[in-house]
């Protein structure tokens, strides 16, 4: 048992990996839960959320008298170390697990007791000088300390998502500019509809995106309204007077986010409310994002038997049987990654209806659900726009002929020969293969100098005068 230490906890004693900085009760849920495969190390946002809240909370006791200040120095420097990043192999815990994140409360606590022991000359384990329960979860409860910790995280994961959001909405906008003068056809319910600019369509994504960031980072404000003090259900039984708020102030001044202290800590402690929002906002972004991909493959099919009004960046080679063929397979993945997304926000929605009383005890799933497509939607963002969008091209005279030979085109004669006109002159062009211009000049309907002024397609793309 040379490579174990023994340590020991309400059910009894457990071996731990002598060299581990987590204890007991970590060992107790990588036992337990073997479920996800996807680990606490693998979201450093979240161990950093942690830490941020175990050391604003050792703050908070030490400025209110419970403890002494070397102690909580070594905390703090412990919980440095986690917030630059070390140590995050030595949380193992599967995100999803039972107990409402006691797991991975005490995994933080305990590899930050360890880390302080190590400061302090002391041997792994050796709790009486540094006790994850008795210092570093002192006037806490995992009830409020887990939910904050992922605010925390969320808080931070979200800045990222909308950075990367913003380079891809630029992304659209350059070809927006980029294809300004390229003339196409408009299509509504997959029929030609009126022409339009195919930087027009691609200004629109870029639009439609744009709308997001607001969405996100007002969902996200939601997220500094946190339940420090509240302990096990709100009532703050073992926290001292003025922790809540002193707390929250602590969280304001080590994250750089304007933390405060819930107004009703009873409410608070079960309340998910602020991560179904926020889910929502993810789901409406991802709705979108697939929408653009659907336009996207649309747009580039064929190269022969479809739209080909525009080329994707080749990627890879389409087929293991068909020769040449090249398949839309950036815009493909992101679909998918949007599904994901779709699915994670019912599942954050059942977890959050799931809550019973003082608690909710699905928020692992629920926190799991929520990262995990913030991250999902990161990689998505950034694989679109580096592999996909930035090396997009226009297919020129394949877009101008086909406005040159559509029907829709006759919607702009409305006004200068009705609607009733307009349409015969339509049902004849299918009919007969002819155009719309050589028709009405058969018919002398208009002049064609008349006709040329209505038809040029750059008098189509605006409202304007007869």
């Amino acid at each position: 048992m040379e490579n174990f230490r023994q340590e020991s906890d309400l059910l009894g004693e457990l071996n731990v990996p002598v060299g581990a900085y987590y204890g007991v009760q970590t060992q107790r849920a990588i036992n337990n839960f073997k479920i996800s495969g996807q680990l606490l190390s693998s979201y450093p946002y979240f161990i950093k959320g942690l830490a941020f809240v175990k050391k604003a909370a050792s703050k908070t006791n030490y400025e209110l008298g419970l403890l002494d200040e070397s102690l909580y120095f070594k905390i703090a420097e412990a919980c440095d170390d986690l917030i630059d990043g070390k140590f995050h192999d030595q949380f193992p815990v599967d995100m999803i697990q039972g107990g409402a994140g006691t797991s991975i409360n005490m995994n933080a606590n305990e590899v930050i007791a360890n880390i302080v022991l190590e400061k302090l000359g002391k041997e792994k384990g050796d709790y009486e000088f540094c006790s994850p329960n008795d210092h570093i979860n002192l006037s806490q409860s995992t009830n409020d300390a887990y939910p904050t910790s992922i605010k925390m995280a969320l808080l931070q994961m979200n800045d990222i998502l909308v950075d990367k959001l913003e380079k891809i909405i630029e992304a659209f906008r350059e070809k927006g500019k980029e294809f300004q003068d390229v003339i196409k056809m408009g299509r509504t319910q997959l029929q030609d509809a009126v022409p339009m600019t195919m930087g027009q369509e691609f200004e629109a994504f870029a639009a439609t995106l744009e709308e997001d960031i607001s969405k996100l980072n007002n969902n996200a404000s939601l997220f500094v309204e946190v339940n420090m003090g509240a302990t096990a259900i709100g009532t703050g039984l073992n926290a001292p007077v003025g922790y809540a708020a002193l707390c929250a102030k602590n969280l304001t001044q080590l994250t750089g986010y304007p933390i405060v202290s819930a107004p009703d800590l009873v409410e608070a402690t079960p309340d998910t409310g602020s991560y179904v929002i926020y889910s929502s906002a993810m789901k409406r972004l991802a709705l979108k994002l697939s929408k653009i991909c659907n336009d996207l493959r649309l747009l580039s099919s064929g190269p022969r038997a479809g739209l080909f009004e525009i080329n994707l960046p080749p990627m890879q080679p389409g087929s293991s049987i068909m020769p040449g063929k090249v398949n839309p397979v950036i815009p493909e993945v992101v679909n998918q990654v949007c599904f994901k997304i779709i699915g994670n926000d019912l599942t954050v929605t059942f977890a959050a209806e799931a809550g019973q009383l003082q608690l909710n005890v699905m928020e692992p799933v629920l926190s799991h659900a929520i990262m995990e497509n913030i991250n999902f939607l990161c990689n998505a963002l950034d694989t679109l726009r580096e592999k996909c969008v930035v090396g997009i091209t226009a297919n020129r005279e394949v877009c101008l002929n086909m406005v040159k030979h559509s029907i829709g085109i006759v919607t702009a004669l409305n006004p200068y020969i009705g609607y009733k006109q307009s349409t015969k002159i339509a049902k004849e062009a299918l009919e007969t293969g002819k155009s719309v211009y050589n028709l009405v000049l058969e018919k002398e309907i208009l002049s064609q100098e008349k006709l040329d002024e209505i038809l040029d397609p750059k008098n189509m793309l605006k409202p304007h005068n007869k």
